[in-house]
């Protein structure tokens, strides 16, 4: 399944926006889990930093370590996941359901795309 043109980009632009607020979640969450102010600044600077190298060298469009389409999501998912735990635990649980709903939404769609993109190709 290719998307239009137009939805194509509306669907890229949205994964770029889910992929931010996933990291600021992180963020969000490591500060309020901690109760020392170290504790937090450690938890809120680590937690998106390991999503991003993870999201880098696996998921990434031109990832360091190119993976199988199932490594790829896997990797989405945990981070993803994660985001809406996140969320979660930070009393916003409707919140956290729409969040994945958008992301497994999304990522769908992109897969879906991408992979009639490469056939195309072959």
């Amino acid at each position: 399944m290719t998307l239009p043109a137009p939805l194509h980009v509306l669907n890229e632009g949205l994964a770029f926006l889910l992929e931010v607020a996933a990291l600021a979640v992180l963020a969000w969450w490591g500060w309020g889990s901690a109760g020392a102010t170290a504790s937090r600044l450690l938890l809120a600077v680590a937690a998106p930093a390991v999503a991003a190298v993870l999201w880098g060298l696996f998921a990434a469009p031109k990832a360091r370590i190119p993976l199988p389409t199932a490594g790829v999501l896997t990797v989405k998912a945990l981070v993803f996941g994660a985001a809406a735990v996140a969320l979660h635990a930070l009393g916003r649980g409707e919140a956290a359901v729409v969040f994945a709903v958008v992301a497994a939404a999304n990522t769908v769609l992109a897969t879906l795309d991408r992979n009639a993109l490469m056939h195309r190709r072959a």
